[in-house]
């Protein structure tokens, strides 16, 4: 079919165009800054102002290295784009840096984004910030109390303890000022959105100064999926002398933000038993499973009104429901509760050393119920057998529901995650001759203790619960009554009671780190790290309480070298490896042997400057992957009763790997004082290549992974008479090429959502005192999916307005 991905052996270029604004700084950087005289400011150039930003963050290397001789691919993206955008979360912040794009939607719940189509860390100012071993809790992140946002690309377990394979997307806070400065900041938009935030700063004391920052936002949501977030972010800072800075911090974070698991599903018609094309499949090319082997028997009327309601996208894209969702009202959104407390202490020790090191404690709980399921089941095939209840279509009392969604599940979550951290980064700058560097000497150290609980409920094709009325058309569905509690037939494992279980992981490392100025153009870095990771399990739902355990220890490093050959033009080589923990819940087993999951990158790239450094880019070509990865076999049987009981060869495999090749071009341009302009493009090939032993030998795209991906942010300020200050006027660009669907279960060959082209526009005025600015998103009122999904689809908002007003006084 014309539609099926063919998965190639090729080595692929990814080109990404990341333009990041940088007019703005960071909060690290201010304060290098703010030393200087107002002249020596007004020197500093567009590049001048994100090298300060890199050079100050030390997101990349930890130490004092200038952009230009950075043997890493990281982009900076800071406050000013991401507030011209009017980006409230994460991930609608970081559509301008390559290489970095959505991972389907965690199931509604959280922060799921990916960088060259593998899992990322998040961080705040270095410190872990929920999200990682694959089944930890993940909050949905915003922008409230961010200066900056900085992304390092490939393993980085040598500074920044166990990660995974994509990289670190760290987010710099804001931070405590001496000079006093306040902020009132009110949005309304579409669907009932408003919100007010409160931003005040300055000192107390000549050595201490204070920051308050307090938000709340709520919006019903487009097809009612609704948010509603409380903020309150405090921070003290106070410098005993020059050589000794302490910072104490604190976030308080309430939301209730509505899951949508489902998005547009689906339907599951298996066109791989077709010799016809989609759209024109007839009756005569349905046939009737076996019955004696439990097929559903239908009438030539049934096949024939089945039939009737086929579209040429049914089975490998999602049918679109317009403006309905399906999110039943016995779903509840997530009810997230965090809570972080962090001390920071900079220190002079002497000469030329430097010791900065954290301790934080991050609380969090998550408490919702999300539907799954929700099928809408047309042609199935089930072991051999098509239309093997419950995977076929919904008859009931002789009367065909082709709509109907069946194999319904309404699941309750609880859990509640607390973690330890102490990070400590010490840095000596030496020099000897005509050779200069640094030492880097780190430890991580953190531990987190993780309660879970799930409870179930199901509609007739499950019995474990008082049934749930079935969905007898996805196009305008039929609601249960009642609560969630209502359906529960019993808390225990027979019953309702999914799973309950107590988990710990505790991870520390140490590494060490060398940087080698061999001269004004070469730069060497070299560096290596011993890590380890144990995790426990206790099985709260059995008498037993059987307990496992597992750890994952190794050695990691990363070898960079840059060479600059002017000014104006620098090279580098990178490699890395990484270690990425596996979840002890991915095999509850006291004898699983399993090796240790890994990661590796290999980066070449280029950065370069023109027009007096108004035109900053790079470019990188990347391979990285995430190795060891597990998969069944399918010899494995532990079934006594199945004919093919066989459990004398190994149930799992450990050789497939995630692996993603290409090019990344990082710009940004400041064409003149009035115009500058942002653009980022990705092409890369983001493929699973399967091990020796498995199945299928074709290699696979990635889910939810785009081949291309592209994004324009461009602003140009124009004078008005009779106005004070000119007017901003801003256009966006978004295009997102076609992601595959995880579907392969359910009969379905391969799935796609199209791609896409979304665009932004904004106009911005500053006064002397307040700003007004209006966002109109999805201009052309474009018809698409932000995110592949399991099964489905999760639609992009329709054309939309927000109008912010900030006042600083």
């Amino acid at each position: 079919m014309h539609f099926k991905y063919k998965a190639s052996w090729h080595v692929s270029l990814a080109v990404s165009l990341a333009l990041t604004s940088i007019s703005g700084y960071s909060n690290a950087q201010e304060t290098k800054v703010k030393e200087l005289d107002n002249s020596e400011l007004e020197q500093i150039t567009v590049y001048g102002k994100h090298n300060q930003l890199i050079m100050e963050s030390g997101t990349a290397t930890k130490s004092n290295m200038s952009l230009m001789q950075t043997p890493a691919a990281v982009v900076v993206v800071d406050k000013l784009l991401f507030t011209e955008q009017a980006g409230a979360t994460l991930q609608e912040s970081l559509r301008n840096v390559s290489g970095l794009s959505q991972a389907g939607n965690n199931y509604g719940v959280g922060d799921n984004l990916s960088i060259r189509g593998l899992g990322v860390n998040y961080a705040y100012d270095g410190m872990y910030g929920g999200a990682d071993l694959e089944n930890s809790y993940n909050p949905t992140r915003t922008m409230t109390n961010v200066e900056s946002v900085e992304v390092l690309k490939g393993p980085a377990t040598g500074l920044y303890g166990m990660g995974n394979a994509g990289g670190v997307i760290n987010l710099i806070e804001k931070k405590p000022q001496q000079e006093e400065a306040y902020e009132v900041r009110a949005t309304l938009g579409q669907w009932n959105n408003y919100g007010v935030m409160f931003d005040a700063t300055g000192g107390i004391t000549d050595d201490t100064a204070f920051r308050i920052v307090a938000n709340y936002e709520t919006t019903d949501g487009y097809r009612d999926v609704s948010q509603e977030r409380a903020e309150l972010y405090a921070s003290l800072s106070h410098d005993f002398s020059d050589d000794n800075k302490v910072l104490v911090s604190a976030a308080y974070i309430d939301d209730a933000i509505q899951v949508d698991s489902i998005g547009h599903p689906v339907r599951l018609i298996d066109l791989s038993l077709f010799d016809a094309e989609p759209g024109s499949i007839t009756a005569d090319d349905f046939v009737n499973g076996d019955a004696d082997a439990g097929g559903l028997q239908l009438t030539e009327e049934q096949i024939q009104t089945l039939v009737d309601t086929l579209t040429a996208t049914d089975g490998w894209q999602p049918y679109d429901l317009g403006d309905t969702s399906l999110i039943s009202p016995i779903s509840t959104p997530n009810d997230g509760e965090e809570l972080r407390i962090k001390a920071r202490q900079d220190l002079d020790l002497a000469d030329d050393w430097f010791l900065m090191h954290q301790l934080q404690f991050r609380s969090y709980s998550t408490d919702y119920i999300r539907q799954t399921a929700a099928y809408n089941y047309i042609y199935h095939d089930r072991n051999g057998v098509i239309n093997l209840d419950p995977r076929a279509p919904l008859v009931e009392d002789d009367v065909l529901y082709p709509f109907a969604a069946r194999r319904q599940e309404y699941r309750n979550i609880t859990a509640q995650e607390d973690t330890w951290q102490y990070f400590a980064d010490l840095r000596n700058n030496w020099s000897s001759g005509a050779l200069r560097g640094e030492h880097l000497m780190s430890f991580n150290y953190e531990y987190r203790d993780m309660e879970y609980q799930q409870l179930s409920i199901w509609d007739a094709d499950d019995t474990r619960s008082d049934p749930v009325p079935y969905i007898y058309d996805i196009r305008e569905p039929n609601w249960p009554t009642g609560t969630f509690d209502d359906y529960v037939t019993d808390y225990t494992t027979a019953g309702s009671l999914r799973s309950k279980y107590d988990k710990t992981a505790s991870a520390w490392g140490v590494s060490f780190q060398e940087v080698v100025y061999f001269s004004d153009a070469l730069t060497a870095r070299a560096g290596g790290a011993y890590s380890g990771v144990s995790q426990t399990y206790t099985n709260q739902t059995t008498d037993s309480n059987p307990e496992y355990d597992t750890d994952d220890n190794g050695f990691t490093y990363n070898l960079g070298l840059n060479y600059q050959f002017s000014d104006q033009l620098a090279t580098f080589i990178n490699h890395s490896k990484g270690r990425t923990a596996y979840s002890i819940l991915g095999s509850l087993s006291a004898d699983d042997n399993r090796p240790d999951a890994e990661s590796v990158s290999w980066d070449l790239g280029a950065r370069f400057t023109a027009f007096d450094e108004e035109l900053l880019g790079s470019i990188v070509f990347f391979d990285t992957a995430r190795t060891n990865l597990r998969y069944s076999n399918p010899l494995f049987e532990d079934d006594p009763e199945d004919a093919a009981y066989n459990i004398d060869v190994p149930e799992y495999y450990y050789d497939e790997q995630d692996r993603t090749q290409g090019v990344e071009l990082d710009l940004n341009m400041m064409l003149n004082e009035q115009w500058s302009l942002n653009f980022n493009a990705t092409y890369q090939d983001a493929i699973t290549e399967p091990g020796d032993h498995a199945a299928s030998q074709a290699e696979e795209q990635t889910k939810g992974i785009p081949e291309t991906f592209a994004s324009l942010w461009t602003s140009y300020s124009y004078e008005f008479d009779g106005l004070i200050n000119p007017v901003k006027f801003s256009v966006g660009m978004t295009y997102e090429d076609e992601r595959s669907i995880s579907a392969s279960a359910f009969g379905i060959d391969y799935a796609i959502v199209e791609a896409y082209t979304v665009w932004d526009a904004a106009v911005t005025y500053q006064g002397d005192s307040w700003d007004l600015q209006l966002n109109i998103d999805n201009l052309t009122n474009e018809s698409y999916y932000s995110k592949a999904m399991y099964l489905g689809g999760l639609p992009g908002e329709t054309r939309n307005a927000k109008l912010t007003a900030t006042y600083h006084f």
